[in-house]
């Protein structure tokens, strides 16, 4: 029975850190776009 609630406990770990980690993707694509240099079109 431990053995099932530590397994369990180990993927809500993996899913909360895999969201966490997602979220940070996300910010770093907005503040890439934000920050990214103009390029003038000619």
């Amino acid at each position: 029975m431990k053995k099932i609630v530590l397994l369990a406990l180990a993927a809500v770990g993996a899913a909360l850190a895999k969201k966490k980690y997602d979220e940070g993707q996300h910010e770093q694509a907005l503040w890439a776009e934000a920050t990214d240099s103009v390029r003038a079109s000619s």
